[in-house]
This record gives structure tokens, C-alpha cells and sequence, in this order.
């Protein structure tokens, strides 16, 4: 059985990135910085889906050391981290009137998070023969398609983006691939209810690059399985 950790997963596209991943028979850890993902959890394994919940703050590296020491125990190897968690999509400020506070704590969540993460799991993904990563980013993290306003996310993703090129080649050897993936506008929380895309869809995004095969591409950029310009 393969086994799935997911961050930000308590609700909107990382919770449906869990379903999706446990209808197709994994076990999926889902992650949340809050208790509510216990819930979440529950509520799957309500619906006889393999989901069980572990608490991770990805900005934390103590929670991150929790974490791992949690599946190195209970598991011993991981075949796919889907770095979903992220913040501040900040339509309220520009550059010349960015918050620095709110810039900063973006950086740590959307861009270190999914650094110190994935290092750190980088051995248990080793040990399993191979892996996937799929970092969750956007294309306001695109010099081709960004648009103006949205500093902290945008600049983050980019640097999201720049991660993944670095580590697709660093962890090439060990055969496991890494992806960004664009889900597009999604009817979340953070998307709005004006956005066109449902949940689904955009998880949707989100789990092809998780299950691609062993001669799939890697240090990509993808949206519904096509690439996007960086």
C-alpha cells in the first residue's frame, strides 16, 4: 500500500487532494496546523477511507521533526508529499505598500515550508524506492503569466517554483520526481465563490503529478497534466 502525506489538508483543495488520493486505495496522511483536521480525519474514516491525522506546521521544525518521527515509527517508508499548505494571497497590497510582516510569514509557510518538509522526508522517500513530490504553487508565480498586485504570494510561488527545479535535480539519482502544479482558480476559501473551478478539478491537478509514472516528467510546471510557462 502506498502511502500519501498531504499538508494544509483540513479543508478546501488539500482535503480533496486526500479523498482523491485514498479512493484510489493509499493511506494518506493528512496534516493541518490546527486540531481541526482531526475531524477531517474522522470524517473519512467514517466513509471506510484510509486516512489517519498527524499535526504539522510547516513554518515549526520541531513540528516537523514530530512528524517524521511519527512516520519513521509507524510506517517506516512515504511514496508521495504533496506540499499543499500555503497563505496570504494578498489582493490588498502592492509592493510599495507591502506589510513585511505578512511578506516574511509568507515566506516561511509557502516557500521554506515546503523546503524544510521535504528534506526532511526526503530519506523515507528514499527508502521507498522512489517518490513523488508535488508542490502545490500558482501562476502568479509565473514571470510569463503573473499579474500586478499579490507580492507575498506571488513572489513566494515563484520561489516555490525555483525550489523545484533545484530539487528534481538533487534528489534525480534517487528517482523521485518533482513537480510544481498550478490547480488554477478554485472555489475556495482563498479563491472566492466567483472563481470557475471547482475543488475537484483543481485537486484533481494536484494528484495526476502525485501518481505519474516512474518516466514521468520531473522539475516541471503543470496545470491538468500540461505544462506551464514559468
Amino acid at each position: 500500500m502506498k502511502i500519501a502525506v498531504v499538508s494544509g489538508a483540513n479543508r478546501g483543495l488539500g482535503k480533496e487532494v486526500v479523498r482523491q488520493l485514498a479512493r484510489k486505495g493509499m493511506r494518506v496522511i493528512l496534516t493541518s496546523r490546527t486540531e481541526s483536521g482531526k475531524e477531517v480525519a474522522q470524517a473519512f474514516q467514517d466513509q471506510r477511507l484510509d486516512v489517519v491525522y498527524h499535526q504539522l506546521d510547516v513554518a515549526d521544525g520541531q513540528s516537523i521533526d514530530e512528524l517524521v518521527d511519527y512516520l519513521r515509527e509507524e510506517f517506516g517508508t512515504i511514496d508521495i508529499l504533496v506540499n499543499n499548505a500555503g497563505i496570504h494571497y494578498d489582493t490588498y497590497q502592492d509592493t510599495l505598500t507591502a506589510d513585511f510582516g505578512i511578506v516574511e510569514e509568507a515566506f516561511r509557510v509557502n516557500t521554506l515550508g515546503p523546503w524544510r518538509l521535504s528534506k526532511a522526508l526526503y530519506p523515507l522517500l528514499r527508502k521507498g524506492g522512489g517518490g513523488r513530490i508535488v508542490n502545490v504553487s500558482s501562476s502568479s508565480g509565473s514571470f510569463v503569466e503573473s499579474w500586478p498586485g499579490t507580492p507575498a504570494y506571488a513572489i513566494t510561488k515563484a520561489g516555490l517554483n525555483m525550489l523545484t527545479v533545484k530539487m528534481a535535480a538533487d534528489m534525480a539519482e534517487d528517482q523521485i520526481l518533482v513537480n510544481a502544479v498550478c490547480p488554477g482558480w478554485v472555489r475556495t476559501e482563498m479563491g472566492g465563490q466567483e472563481a470557475p473551478r471547482s475543488v475537484e478539478e483543481g485537486a484533481g491537478s494536484i494528484v495526476w503529478a502525485a501518481l505519474i509514472p516512474d518516466d514521468g516528467p520531473t522539475a516541471g510546471f503543470f496545470k491538468d497534466g500540461e505544462p506551464v510557462k514559468w
